[in-house]
């Protein structure tokens, strides 16, 4: 079983911030207090922020505030996309020092990193931009320029309007920080299991709870039952497979966790408003 486990980076040591490429996402669910900027560089697959999934694709740029449980996956959305390829800068609260984002003249940067507690994903002339200065970050051998070249992108990510909240129902997590680290455990477990048989008694062991327990807390604490975010996240997912896949409708059904056809199309009916062969028919005709 998967829990939102802590990730402690490596020290900083020479540099205030840590930048790195990488070929594939190995992290499981995780969390970790430096912020994180991420841009994918090539691949697909689903991104994993809070209690937000969604697909990523080329050019996909997000920053994600500290303490935000997240993940990657390495799920192609069509056969022959190539593997995945991301750039990623790592930087803590006080990475300039204690107290270096109070200055007046970097409010727009501290306003947001605030905002980035619900996880930001940016678009546009925002995302390609901020792509390229990644990009050539990782041929730049001046530590100085470097460093600059971070400030400016946030700078440039503070000023955008070109972006999107992603956990947007995370902060009523936050507003109950106790009890938080079990909810990441126990979003860990369905992001591991959600695409096979989800047991509510592993649910409920993940974080050493009775069913019965169990239910009535995370109802409270999520405003859901556990049943509905399961079925959230499947039905989201089977959502992405119609939109970038040639999937049958019943191979999208039993392999994202539903072991009956008429109760998947009841379920995406309910939520989506459409059949799911009509939302495919819907969604490419305006492509």
């Amino acid at each position: 079983m998967i829990k939102a486990s802590f990730e402690a980076l490596n020290p900083y040591h020479t540099h205030s911030f840590l930048y790195r490429q990488f070929n594939e996402f190995t992290a499981p669910y995780h969390f970790h207090p430096e912020y994180e900027l991420t841009l994918i560089t090539k691949g697909s697959g689903n991104r994993y922020v809070g209690n937000h999934m969604d697909v990523y694709q080329d050019g996909d740029l997000v920053l994600l505030g500290s303490n935000l449980p997240h993940c990657w996956k390495n799920e192609a959305l069509k056969a022959g996309d190539p593997p995945v390829g991301s750039v990623v800068i790592q930087f803590g609260a006080e990475f300039l020092g204690a107290g270096f984002l109070d200055r007046p003249e970097l409010s727009n940067i501290a306003q947001l990193l605030q905002k980035s507690s619900q996880g930001l994903r940016f678009t546009g002339k925002t995302a390609a931009e901020i792509q390229a200065q990644m990009i050539g970050m990782g041929k730049e051998e001046n530590a100085f320029n470097r460093l600059m070249g971070l400030l400016q992108m946030l700078q440039s990510l503070a000023q955008s309007k070109e972006y999107l909240l992603l956990d947007q129902h995370g902060q009523h997590l936050r507003q109950t920080e106790g009890k938080a680290g079990r909810i990441h455990a126990v979003l860990g477990y369905i992001i591991d299991n959600y695409q096979q048989e989800i047991l509510l008694d592993e649910a409920a062991a993940v974080v050493n709870m009775t069913s019965n327990a169990f239910c009535k807390y995370y109802k409270k604490t999520t405003g859901k039952t556990f049943i509905e975010t399961v079925t959230d996240y499947r039905i989201n997912y089977a959502i992405q497979q119609l939109v970038h896949s040639e999937k049958s409708i019943s191979d999208i059904c039993f392999s994202n966790g539903f072991g009956d056809l008429s109760h998947f199309y009841k379920l995406f009916k309910r939520k989506m408003k459409l059949s799911p062969l009509k939302y495919r028919k819907e969604f490419r005709k305006d492509l």
